[in-house]
């Protein structure tokens, strides 16, 4: 295997890893919700427990949406997104 597959296998495993533990984070109301989100092609993106309100953020190209503890979605939250 070249260099160049060997990073891009590291990046892979490292992301899945991630998102499994995002996963983790999340709510059983969470988890089913943002699983209907999954199809439509949002990607979970970060969990926050702010203020003991656990708050999922999705995004699907430059479309927000973010999931309540309870499992209540906004499609339009009042939020923006930094991008690196």
């Amino acid at each position: 295997m070249q260099a160049a597959e060997v990073t891009q296998e590291r990046r892979d495993t490292k992301t899945v890893s991630s998102n499994e533990s995002l996963w983790s984070e999340l709510t059983l109301a969470q988890k089913f919700a943002a699983s209907s989100l999954t199809q439509f092609g949002y990607e979970l993106l970060f969990v926050r427990d702010m203020n003991n309100k656990n708050i999922a953020a999705l995004v699907c190209n430059d479309n927000i949406a973010t999931i309540s503890k309870s499992g209540e979605i906004n499609t339009a939250p009042n939020m923006e997104i930094r991008r690196a």
